[in-house]
């Protein structure tokens, strides 16, 4: 009902009012615009005690004026919703984490100011080389080389590292790789089940996987759930982890970021582990850069 009243009537309509979602760039524009002084007049006069004998008409003149004006609001009220919550997104405070012992980066949540809600991060590992990291799996071939943890909101973030499947992804070339096959590369080696690769990827449902090219090089993105979850706080057998992950390839070897939590807290965290995993980079090599492949018997 309210969308009714608050639409404008087809002869107040106009090019700008057909949508009401605009680029950022004109919503200042839109939020900064005065009432013209003469309806300021008008308004003004409208609130004055009419005569006795020109009641009846004032109140007419009234019901006018207060129609035209709730719909030249019409236009301004749903922008003003979107971008209360863009800005609102964009209240997030983040922090970075490079790791120069492998080369990459990314931005982390901590904190929402608006909200007065901050996370209580806990670096569960800290960077190290590939050659002494722990494995996700029996057959170690993917490793967990960074991770941190939220364990009052269970949301955890981490970056392993791990040859390629060559049964899933026999090219070399990784211009031609299928996302979906580069997500079940992935998972079906962070399974600690001792199954067959095949089992293992029965754990995780892949809902999306898509390639996106940055600086030149292609970064695979893929969303899925865990059917098990981890937690004794939630026993629940419905009660998924749900994962958003970025994976790119150097050196022959797959660098992939895997933020999740709960499926019931997706609504709230994931919006905030999408910008984490988005923002995920392999960076140029340091001096203190140890390639995966380098010292493989070292483990300090």
């Amino acid at each position: 009902m309210a969308a009714a009243l608050l639409s404008p009537p087809p002869s107040l309509s106009s090019p700008t009012s057909q949508s009401p979602l605009r680029p950022r760039g004109a919503l200042g524009a839109v939020k900064g615009v005065p009432i013209p002084r003469r309806r300021v007049r008008v308004l003004a006069s409208c609130f004055r005690e009419p005569a006795a004998g020109n009641r009846g008409l004032e109140v007419e003149r009234r019901r006018l004026l207060m129609s035209g004006l709730v719909s030249s609001f019409a236009v301004v009220l749903p922008i003003s919703e979107s971008y209360a919550a863009e800005e609102t997104d964009e209240d997030v405070k983040m922090n970075t984490q490079v790791d120069e012992i492998n080369a990459y980066s990314f931005l982390y949540p901590v904190e929402l100011p608006g909200k007065k809600f901050s996370f209580k991060w806990v670096e569960s590992r800290k960077p190290e080389r590939y050659s002494s990291a722990a494995p996700l799996s029996p057959d170690a071939r993917q490793r967990i080389v960074s991770e941190r943890v939220d364990m009052i909101h269970n949301v955890v973030i981490s970056v392993s590292i791990g040859p390629p499947n060559s049964r899933l992804l026999p090219s070399k070339d990784k211009s031609s790789w299928d996302p979906k096959d580069v997500a079940d590369c992935i998972l079906s080696d962070r399974s600690t089940m001792k199954v067959t690769t095949s089992q293992r990827m029965t754990e995780s449902s892949v809902l999306d996987a898509h390639c996106t090219e940055v600086d030149g090089e292609p970064y695979w993105y893929y969303e899925y759930l865990v059917r098990k979850s981890p937690t004794a706080s939630a026993p629940e057998p419905n009660l998924f982890r749900h994962n958003v992950a970025c994976t790119a390839e150097r050196d022959g070897y797959l660098y992939s970021l895997n933020a999740s939590t709960l499926s019931k807290q997706w609504e709230s965290m994931g919006p905030f582990l999408q910008k984490t995993v988005a923002s995920f980079r392999l960076l140029p090599p340091t001096e203190n850069y140890v390639p995966p492949y380098k010292d493989p018997w070292r483990f300090w």
